[in-house]
């Protein structure tokens, strides 16, 4: 198996870890079904754009590892948006101006929202929140509808193009030219801590700040739902055990995907979740490892979206519990996964890609084995469209 070297952040300590790990914490299925809030689903159908992703079928996958089914969910044109994100980022963002405004979200439509921001007696909000990539832009694309302003921090490393991309939504773009992602976490709370009209909204938690963050995860569930109902159109009804491949960057996305499979499948036990990273910032397999909440040293990846260094405090105890598997991949192998994913007509950039490349690890590995695999229906998480990213040599 292959290695890499990581960096813990609080100690310097360096240590070589395999590419893959089986979930030493890994915990049964809960038996009480994950309840969706049906209000989710009814907010976001009120959104420009709204619609269904497509769910691809790739048969020559399949066949090739052995498996039912394996589909892959192509979350490019989410909302108008290249990236998953706008889901959680506009049900956060509902729910956080309606707290701040006193009004009941479930019962609040978006254009009522709209017309209590510009009420006489509301207080002028800012959306504050930062970024390593399409976090940013989701929410910069709400407070456009929302005609509010927002304020967007972003460390060094983003290039240019997605820079642009954010401040193309309205939003005050702040870089922190040799800043990591962690060093933006700190801006944005020293801007809220500093001005009263600052609202932070952010998909990460720490202690004391958890309440938004769980919006955020709540918010995904709109797509969980939604791949519910095609992968059972697409397989006849066939009641089968899913194994479901995420990425992860501070584990909100993950957090959802887990929430759903690992405890909202009565009978299935054998739902399985693998978890991929990129080897310059596997915060949550070094935190398995470690058994408890880890932050590391990050580098540059093409994987923008997964380069966080620290979990989110409220997803670790589900993603401890519940991830059978965690699996990081270089550029190359990301890189590779998105060259075929285009051939095969998917438009997946390398976040999205990481998970086919995580897949194949994790049968190269045996993880799980060939008569098992006879029986699964796999869903592999494409979190973003094709963009620019310099292609690894």
């Amino acid at each position: 198996m292959s290695t890499y070297q990581v960096t813990h952040l609080k100690t310097g300590e360096q240590v070589t870890r395999p590419g893959a790990l089986l979930n030493p914490h890994l915990k049964p299925a809960g038996k009480e079904r994950h309840e969706v809030d049906p209000s989710v689903e009814a907010y976001h159908a009120q959104l420009p754009h709204y619609g269904s992703t497509t769910l691809h079928s790739l048969p020559f996958v399949a066949h090739e590892l052995g498996f039912a089914y394996v589909f892959l969910k192509d979350e490019s044109t989410r909302f108008g948006l290249p990236s998953f994100k706008i889901l959680g980022a506009s049900w956060a963002v509902h729910r956080a101006l309606c707290f701040r405004l006193g009004l009941d979200a479930s019962a609040t439509t978006l254009e009522k929202v709209k017309q209590a921001l510009v009420s006489p007696k509301a207080a002028d909000i800012r959306l504050v929140t930062c970024t390593e990539g399409n976090w940013g832009r989701a929410v910069s694309r709400m407070a456009k509808y929302y005609a509010i302003p927002a304020t967007i921090y972003v460390p060094g490393f983003m290039n240019e193009y997605t820079r642009s991309l954010i401040r193309g939504e309205g939003a005050d773009v702040k870089v922190l030219e040799d800043g990591s992602y962690d060093d933006t976490i700190a801006a944005v709370q020293h801007d809220t801590k500093t001005h009263p009209e600052a609202l932070m909204v952010m998909d990460t938690s720490w202690p004391g700040y958890t309440e938004i963050p769980g919006w955020v995860t709540e918010g995904y569930s709109t797509l969980m739902t939604e791949v519910d109902r095609q992968v059972s159109a697409q397989t006849n009804g066939a009641s089968l055990p899913v194994l479901a491949v995420a990425s992860v960057g501070v584990g909100s996305w993950a957090h959802s995907v887990v929430s759903h499979y690992h405890t909202s499948s009565p009978g299935h036990a054998s739902n399985k979740i693998v978890t991929v990273e990129s080897i310059a910032a596997a915060c949550l397999k070094e935190s398995l490892h470690c058994g408890d909440v880890t932050p590391v040293r990050t580098g540059d990846t093409i994987m923008n979206g997964m380069n966080c260094g620290t979990p989110s405090t409220i997803a670790w105890p589900v993603l401890r519990d519940g991830v059978y598997a965690a699996v990081t991949v270089n550029d190359q192998e990301s890189h590779g996964c998105v060259q075929e994913l285009q051939a095969l007509g998917a438009n997946a950039g390398p976040c999205g890609a990481a998970t086919l490349a995580a897949l194949r690890k994790v049968c190269n590995e045996q993880m799980i084995g060939k008569e098992e695999r006879k029986s699964m229906c796999v869903v592999l998480f494409s979190t973003e469209g094709r963009r620019e990213y310099d292609v690894p040599t």
